[in-house]
């Protein structure tokens, strides 16, 4: 699969310095340059996957594995009283990267809504 131009593409091939606090053969971990929380992570696929309807069953590994790092990282970065994980899809989801990846948010009590 070719690379995309988008910005984690550009990170993920070091075309844009990042500083990431975790990284492996799948994923790359780095924090969101606009923080919504304390704590705002940003776990990216180094595979590019525009969207989950780009995911197919045999993906389903790589999806559970990065649930697994926002786990693993969350203890790492402090969240000791839980966090949220954030998938956007789509446009009515105001996603801001075409990229498949998670937010992590955490380090304080947060809103029971996201939608004010």
């Amino acid at each position: 699969m070719v690379m995309a131009t988008d910005v984690f593409c550009k990170i993920i091939k070091g075309e844009i310095k990042s500083s990431p606090i975790f990284k492996d053969k799948e994923f790359v971990v780095i924090k969101d340059i606009n923080p919504q929380a304390p704590v705002h992570l940003l776990i990216v696929s180094k595979k590019h996957f525009e969207d989950m309807d780009a995911f197919k069953r045999n993906h389903a590994a790589l999806l559970g594995r990065g649930l697994l790092i926002a786990e693993k990282i969350s203890k790492r970065v402090g969240l000791k009283n839980g966090y949220r994980i954030i998938i956007n899809r789509g446009s009515d989801s105001q996603r801001g990267v075409p990229h498949f990846h998670m937010h992590v948010l955490g380090g304080k009590k947060l809103g029971s809504k996201i939608v004010k």
